[in-house]
């Protein structure tokens, strides 16, 4: 066969390879492949439910008319606890009694300030232990646990759900296409696809079950859903629905960001006009102005850009707020409710009340602070595995690894070809869900990769689609180079220890 027959069979094959990609027996394919994928980097994991299995009992509880364990907890491991007291005076104060950096009889409330309550005053005491996490995964799994009880197995779930999404956000990727926002092929969406799906730490986080990745995995499907519906902000409601359901998932949802710049730039209250510019230098005062260049200049050199606003545009942008707003107003208030019952607080989920290790520094700091920001990036951009001369041979921080190293594709989002008119709300849309889990007490640990990268992630491989760059031979060598490695952290993580350290790079505190 010639090298021009050769380059024939290939065309036909990529032109029939892009067909059957708009087919949906195209996209049940890449179901089953990813799907597969997840499967059999699951391996034994799939024998039985995670042993944290958290969503489970969320759901169990309710079909059984609770909203609490029924009894102790199978674990230690992330679970709200919140001490009953009944005081000799006839009270009964629902907190925590102890244990946060203060004295042993200190107590706190769900609702107001810290007191002391002596020992001698209390005449019976109660632990009621919650699951403190958002309510959806739970919600989804509620037919199945309904047939089979706290045995049904949220790994099967979790890898099936996953494979779901990046049959998602091909199509999202074929719809900015098809909109006018992206140039690239089916086949550039594939290896786009491909990135995300095995090139990225989302493969490790498919695999596992635990309440942790179950929820990144539905959170991937809200942002997927919020990224169609928001641009253009053509789907008003539907994104509403779509951070409502990331709130119910994988709160505070900052990815909002992006449907309100959208909103404000198609009702024409924000837009960016070109400006020409003088071309020659200002005389000086009594003096004749030079002469005008005479060699055309370039488009980019002849006019510059400028944001301007119509305030006429305003009733248009309240209008597509409103309707974004309702059902997320709706899902809130539904959760605010179940948080209430639980915690007298509609604003929390049960986090503040979890009984770990580390309590005492979410007491000293807080959930969110700038002191764990140096840990958090190092985790998400700096740290890189222990190389050894002897078995296993390398070993990878349980804080994980840097992005750079799990998917070196991404490094394509700062080299853009074009300025596409998306790549700022992008951006900015990048940055509001990034900050919360960098400012996050937790770096994600116990990870093999930057797992937190998953909320943000799908905008990025958008930024990589809108930026016209050519998928040359070296982004496809680096996401082929990315798939082995996720692969890897998929099939050790939580089962092979020899590969994994426990290290602190944490101030003032371990972890």
């Amino acid at each position: 066969m010639t090298l021009r027959d050769r380059r024939e069979e290939s065309g036909r094959l990529v032109a029939g390879l892009s067909r059957l990609l708009t087919q949906r027996r195209g996209l049940l394919a890449l179901y089953l492949i990813f799907a597969a994928a997840y499967l059999g980097a699951s391996g034994g994991r799939l024998r039985q439910h995670s042993f944290y299995n958290h969503d489970v009992y969320l759901a169990d509880g309710w079909l059984h008319g609770r909203l609490a364990l029924a009894g102790p907890p199978p674990n230690e491991n992330d679970w709200a606890k919140v001490d009953v007291l009944t005081l000799r005076d006839g009270r009964t104060v629902r907190g925590w009694y102890g244990g946060r950096g203060g004295p042993p009889d200190r107590f706190y409330p769900l609702r107001g300030g810290a007191f002391t309550v002596a020992a001698g005053e209390i005449v019976g005491r109660q632990e009621i232990r919650y699951v403190s996490f958002p309510p959806l995964p739970a919600v989804l799994m509620l037919p199945f646990v309904a047939v089979a009880g706290l045995a049904f197995n949220d790994v099967v779930f979790t890898a099936l759900w996953a494979a779901g999404n990046p049959v998602l956000l091909f199509l999202l990727l074929r719809s900015l296409a098809a909109r006018g926002w992206s140039r690239r092929t089916p086949i550039d969406d594939l290896w786009l696809t491909l990135l995300f799906g095995v090139g990225s730490v989302y493969y490790f986080c498919a695999v596992v079950g635990e309440v942790w990745f179950t929820a990144h995995m539905v959170a991937v499907t809200a942002t997927i859903g919020f990224a169609w519906a928001a641009i253009d902000a053509h789907r008003p409601r539907l994104a509403g629905l779509f951070v409502g359901a990331m709130i119910a998932t994988r709160p505070p949802a900052l990815m909002a960001v992006l449907f309100v710049l959208e909103a404000a730039r198609v009702s024409g209250l924000v837009t960016r006009v070109p400006v020409a510019p003088s071309l020659a230098p200002a005389a000086p005062s009594g003096e004749t102005a030079p002469p005008a260049p005479l060699a055309p200049l370039p488009a980019s050199i002849l006019r510059r850009w400028v944001w301007t606003t119509d305030p006429r545009a305003l009733p248009a942008f309240a209008r597509r707020l409103a309707a974004f707003a309702w059902p997320l107003g709706l899902v809130l208030l539904v959760l605010g409710v179940h948080n209430w019952v639980r915690f007298e607080n509609p604003f929390e989920f049960g986090h503040r009340y979890l009984n770990i290790g580390w309590q005492e520094r979410i007491q000293r700091y807080g959930l969110l602070n700038y002191h764990f920001l140096s840990r958090n990036l190092t985790a998400a951009l700096l740290l890189l595995p222990r190389i050894l001369t002897r078995w296993p041979f390398i070993k990878i921080s349980q804080h994980g690894m840097s992005l750079l190293v799990t998917s070196p594709a991404l490094a394509y989002t700062v080299a853009p070809a074009e300025r596409s008119r998306l790549a700022l709300p992008l951006w900015l849309t990048v940055l509001a869900e990034a900050l919360p889990s960098l400012l996050y007490q937790n770096s994600g640990y116990i990870q093999v990769g930057y797992r937190f990268s998953l909320d943000y992630l799908v905008f990025l491989v958008l930024l990589i689609a809108l930026g016209g760059r050519p998928l040359s031979r070296l982004f496809k060598l680096l996401v082929l180079c990315s798939i082995p490695v996720n692969l890897f952290l998929a099939v050790i993580f939580d089962r092979y220890p020899e590969f994994t350290y426990d290290d602190s790079f944490f101030p003032h505190g371990f972890n």
